[in-house]
């Protein structure tokens, strides 16, 4: 296998059904979606303990999903011929891991600062990699059809990001950090108390 093909030299790219510039919105989303999975495996690295074995996991799951998403970004949709690989079930996995995990942190009424222990520190760049991935996918589809899910994903998953980054906080008995001229403005739907 060769690692160079020389036949991007030029500044073009092949995405599925096509050959497009290697700055073409569609190739921003799935780099981005791209860069996005090395920070979750990033995040990883700091989450082998016994305690994080359940986030582990779910990162590797979700790291699976984003080749997923970034290969339905990356077809030209009029040209698809199989079944597009981000589904409805990948969206429903991470609002009940979500839904968990706001019930584990303590009650959040603020807006917190990213940071706290390394592991949630890095889950917080990922959560930010989400948002901008979820931004150009949003550009891309004034410009061309893409398969709707991917997006519902991406927003759904910085969420995720967030509620893990603060679990990994909690369990290590790290508190958030509540940004100092936040109003409040988040309602908690949990009864734990700071």
């Amino acid at each position: 296998m060769n690692l160079y093909t020389r036949t991007g030299d030029q500044g073009q790219t092949n995405v599925i059904g096509a050959r497009v510039d290697k700055d073409d919105p569609r190739v921003e989303a799935y780099g981005t979606i791209d860069e996005l999975n090395a920070y979750i495996g990033y995040a990883r690295t700091f989450l082998t303990d016994k305690a994080f074995q359940d986030i582990y996991e779910e990162l590797e799951k979700i790291q699976h999903h984003l080749f997923d998403c970034g290969s339905d970004i990356a077809v030209v949709y009029e040209k698809q011929k199989h079944p597009f690989k981000t589904t409805e079930d990948m969206i429903r996995f991470l609002e009940e891991r979500i839904d968990h995990y706001v019930e584990e942190a303590p009650a959040l009424e603020k807006f917190i600062l990213p940071g706290g222990t390394e592991a949630a520190s890095v889950l917080h760049i990922a959560r930010t990699v989400a948002r901008r991935a979820e931004r150009l996918i949003v550009s891309l589809m004034k410009e061309v059809k893409i398969h709707h899910p991917v997006l519902i994903y991406m927003n759904r998953l910085s969420d995720y990001l967030f509620a893990a980054a603060r679990v990994v906080n909690y369990r290590l008995n790290v508190k958030d950090v509540e940004y100092e001229r936040s109003g409040k403005v988040f309602r908690t739907h949990n009864s734990k108390k700071n």
